[in-house]
């Protein structure tokens, strides 16, 4: 089953599916923007056209989150995996300790540059469950006085997610890069929060970064002025020439948002869409197996296993051969990841849930 548009079904992980009407707007304006005669990638970094771009991505972006006036919004090369650095070398000083409860693979891979710059206190060692829950309260063993508390609100390897910040006394930091505007989540309450924009955002090679305005002045090291904060702040994220292209995407990907109702209706959406697919796992009669306890579900990333491999390489080429791409799990882990970003249509989740069904029924 295709949808209307031909496209098929692309349950890729990242980067992923953007909103059809997204993609129409680029198609237009990488040809002539604004009635400029010129394509938005040929236009000057400095010019009247991208000034209108990156302040209407920012205000937007500023609406989404509900952010007051301590908050800059910055748009930084490198991806999230570029934060996992910036951010202990800007804000871990040698004496201190960072909070950073590991649930997964990014949280794992922030942790090892984190320890470059200071000391990390593991406040929560996910591998010790397979991954397969966030920490609650009681799970947390946390340092009086850490530099911050870092943690990553939803893992796409391991398909769980945060049903609430962590609560620390520490300035809170989050990776949402998965989820990032999914959801109604309290983005002023964090020092910093930082999203790889491949997900949920627009194309690669791009991070949204919303960082209280303190947090500028407390940078615990000289670096070079691209890798400070305060210095991209001053410049509007332009020090140099920027991911143009990324941010005038994510400016079109946060109004389609806005259009759905903002993050109370999207997230309506996500909720309904994700429900079609745990609930044919759960009606699978064991056949399925989702990974994540059911309370950490995540309504982006919904991981499951069959009852071997050999099965799971045939669901992932049969998938394929109706029209569903991208289900093969990461290879760090194997099974089946059905990742159904903000983009992603409910009649694919309709049309995996059918399959499922099928596949079970002829396989079990």
């Amino acid at each position: 089953m295709t949808t209307t548009s031909s496209r098929i079904f692309n349950f890729s992980a990242g980067p992923a599916v953007m909103p059809e009407a997204v993609l129409e707007r680029i198609r237009e304006d990488v040809w002539n923007i604004d009635d400029s005669g010129i394509g938005v990638l040929e236009h000057s970094h400095r010019g009247p056209v991208i000034d209108r771009v990156f302040d209407e991505a920012i205000e937007r972006c500023r609406s989404l989150a509900r952010l007051g006036d301590d908050h800059e919004v910055l748009f930084l090369p490198g991806g999230a995996s570029m934060q996992f650095g910036m951010i202990p070398m800007s804000y871990l000083p040698n004496d201190a300790t960072a909070d950073y409860p590991d649930t997964g693979t990014w949280t794992s891979k922030a942790i090892k540059e984190a320890k470059k710059f200071g000391s990390v206190n593991v406040a929560f060692d996910g591998s010790a469950c397979g991954y397969d829950h966030c920490p609650k309260a009681d799970e947390l063993s946390l340092t009086p006085g850490a530099a911050y508390l870092h943690y990553c609100s939803n893992n796409t390897i391991y398909g769980t997610r945060y049903a609430a910040p962590p609560v620390t006394n520490a300035p809170l930091v989050c990776d949402a890069s998965s989820d990032m505007f999914a959801r109604p989540w309290p983005f002023a309450d964090h020092a910093i929060v930082y999203a790889g924009a491949q997900k949920n955002l627009g194309p690669s090679g791009l991070a949204l970064i919303i960082i209280r305005k303190d947090m500028l002045e407390k940078g615990c090291r000289e670096t070079i002025d691209l890798l400070d904060y305060r210095k991209q702040a001053d410049q509007g994220s332009r020090l140099n020439t920027p991911p143009v292209f990324g941010v005038y995407c994510m400016g079109l990907v946060f109004e389609w948002i806005i259009e759905q109702g903002g993050l109370i209706g999207i997230a309506e959406k996500n909720t309904a869409k994700s429900k079609v697919i745990y609930d044919a796992i759960d009606g699978s009669g064991g056949f399925y197996r989702g990974h994540a306890q059911n309370d950490s579900r995540s309504e982006m990333n919904v991981t499951f296993r069959l009852p071997n491999e050999d099965l799971e390489k045939v669901f992932v080429t049969e998938a394929k051969s109706h029209d569903m791409d991208g289900l093969k799990g990461h290879r760090s882990v194997g099974g089946i990841r059905a990742s159904i970003y903000n983009a992603f249509p409910i009649e694919g989740c309709r049309s995996l849930a059918g399959f499922m069904a099928d596949f079970a029924t002829k396989n079990g």
